[in-house]
């Protein structure tokens, strides 16, 4: 992560450093900073007495941790009723996984593992860290869990609803180079969608184009504002770079396999540009309606899939490819895996 520069007037973050907890059940511990606001501050002489103000409603569940020791500070020490408060201090504790959290019927598949990378083969639904209220049905818990890697790390996302090629560090030493290869899209990444043939009305120019087989960049600025469940384009620098292909396409159906190559990685990009285009992925909760209240039907998935993922190893320097197994379930037909954009294939 890269730092502000001087002279912005922002104060620094906290400093990162390795949390005292381990890993337990496949879940990190959780981390508080203690702000440094001087109103916060004169309030609270001691740390137990900001924490049980913070989380009222936990009161009864926080002093049960205290008394077993599981909540400590950024150095290791169990925390006490008088660990004096310490602005831009940490605190750690293991946080409860939800009492009923909903199964996902669904195991991401491993393709490679090595002694830095674990790529695997995410399913649909599946969330891939915990967030929200998945916490332990996601591939990062599941996996660390099965493989006993109990510092196993994306090095990028993939929505839940999305299934395809997911690429995991085993080892805290090897993360940050995978991890840059994304951040400075050193990553060429190809997804497959099924979607209509037609655009629907009042699409843009580009829709057509994309209809005759011709591909497509669309370039946007998109923002995902903190809680609001979907991206939305807005007026400004475009930030997001997305190459749209039809590669194949069943008249009879009314459908199309797409092939979606995003230049850039924000979140719901693809599904955001193929909504704009008027072609909305077949069975998105978002687009065009908004329908993300209603129970997952595991019947009719999102069709978004990553295909394949290629990088140059930032460590060995060789060029690795890892493709997906999986198919899109409302894509019968029978295409090649990686179709080329030079022509739209005709099936029936």
């Amino acid at each position: 992560m890269s730092h502000p520069p001087s002279g912005t007037g922002r104060r620094p973050g906290p400093s990162k450093h390795r949390p005292p907890l381990p890993v337990r059940d496949g879940l990190n511990p959780t981390r508080i900073v203690l702000p440094h606001d001087p109103e916060v501050v004169a309030r609270f002489p001691f740390a137990l007495d900001y924490l049980l103000d913070r989380f009222r409603d936990d009161e009864v569940r926080l002093r049960e941790k205290l008394g077993l020791g599981e909540i400590v500070t950024g150095s290791g020490e169990p925390l006490t009723p008088a660990t004096p408060y310490e602005p831009r201090g940490f605190l750690y504790l293991y946080r409860d996984p939800p009492a009923h959290e909903e199964k996902i019927p669904f195991e991401p598949e491993v393709l490679h593992r090595d002694e830095n990378l674990l790529v695997v083969d995410k399913p649909h639904f599946l969330a891939t860290m915990p967030r929200g209220r998945w916490i332990r049905e996601t591939a990062l818990v599941r996996l660390r869990v099965a493989l006993d890697l109990p510092e196993l790390s994306p090095a990028h996302r993939l929505d839940r609803g999305t299934a395809g090629v997911l690429v995991l560090t085993v080892r805290p030493e090897v993360r940050g180079a995978y991890q840059e290869a994304f951040a400075r899209r050193e990553v060429r990444k190809v997804y497959e969608a099924v979607a209509p043939l037609t655009p629907s009305d009042g699409a843009p120019p580009e829709a057509a184009l994309v209809a005759r087989g011709e591909p497509v960049t669309l370039r946007s600025r998109m923002v995902k504002r903190r809680g609001v469940t979907r991206a939305e384009e807005v007026p400004g620098v475009p930030n997001t770079e997305s190459l749209i292909t039809l590669s194949a396409a069943s008249d009879a159906r009314g459908l199309g396999l797409y092939r979606l190559e995003p230049h850039t990685g924000k979140t719901h990009q693809l599904r955001l540009h193929m909504a704009s285009l008027g072609l909305p992925i077949l069975h998105d909760p978002f687009w065009p309606e908004l329908r993300d209240s209603e129970p997952d039907d595991f019947d009719r998935p999102l069709q978004l899939l990553s295909r394949s993922l290629e990088l140059t190893d930032p460590l060995s320097g060789r060029l690795r490819r890892f493709e997906s197994r999986r198919t899109l379930s409302e894509w019968t037909c029978q295409t090649p895996p990686d179709v080329s954009d030079a022509q739209v294939t005709r099936v029936t």
